[in-house]
């Protein structure tokens, strides 16, 4: 029977402490982040470690090591008075990102025409069924997520890890404005339409008018963003 390696030198219970330590940091972290991606804690909203703290009753070191990792992620601000506050979108941010967007998932939706194999799109088609259900439904609050789940279908037909790599680092921002978007029951609309062009043109290996047709899609978005943005500014 073998036996169990001891490790000498290191306090077992301590470095457990550190990994649960961690793991609640971890887990302070990841759901103060998807409250802010998805709106649940608005714009301009100040948080205070110390509330949190209280609120979850745990300590405030692994709420404060959530916090500033939010902040380098340019999700909250610490603020003069004490806090954070977190971070809203202004019209240069929205041109920059969509921006961005557009170049590199018109890329590779061109490498996805390309490179796709013979039945890889069908699991795109299902989420365009999943889409419309959900839209005849009237449950406007899936289809973000719906809409998440086909573009990283059709980016990882790219099998391109670095570039889908590059497009997931504006995951969060991205779905934040496709909430915006997708809550307009015409534009969702619109959102599917090009879905299923796209499909079509994948088949046909179009590559160039993919890429083009995912360029367009992006910008069409960029300008419903900025026409919200315009409308909070004035109120």
């Amino acid at each position: 029977m073998k036996k169990k390696a001891e490790l000498k030198g290191f306090d077992v219970s301590s470095m457990q402490a550190l990994q649960d330590r961690k793991s609640l940091g971890q887990h302070v972290f990841e759901n103060l982040k998807q409250a802010i991606v998805r709106g649940d804690i608005a714009p301009g909203q100040w948080l205070v470690e110390s509330h949190i703290a209280h609120m979850l009753g745990i300590s405030r070191t692994p709420v404060r090591e959530a916090i500033h990792k939010l902040e380098r992620e340019q999700l909250l601000e610490r603020q003069p008075r004490g806090g954070f506050t977190v971070l809203g979108l202004n019209s240069d941010d929205i041109e920059e990102t969509f921006g961005i967007r557009s170049i590199l998932e018109g890329y590779a939706a061109r490498l996805a025409t390309i490179k796709h194999q013979p039945g890889e799109i069908k699991a795109l088609e299902e989420k365009i069924e999943v889409f419309q259900q959900s839209m005849n439904k009237k449950q406007m609050s899936a289809l973000p997520q719906i809409n998440t789940e086909f573009h990283d279908l059709l980016y990882a037909l790219s099998k391109s890890p670095r570039l889908i790599h590059m497009i997931n680092g504006l995951r969060d921002q991205i779905f934040r404005f496709r909430q915006m978007i997708l809550k307009d029951n015409d534009l969702a609309k619109i959102s599917n339409e090009d879905h299923k062009q796209m499909l079509s043109l994948m088949r046909k290996r179009e590559a160039e008018k993919v890429e083009q047709l995912v360029r367009e899609h992006i910008l069409r978005g960029q300008d419903v963003a900025l026409k919200e943005f315009g409308k909070k500014q004035l109120h």
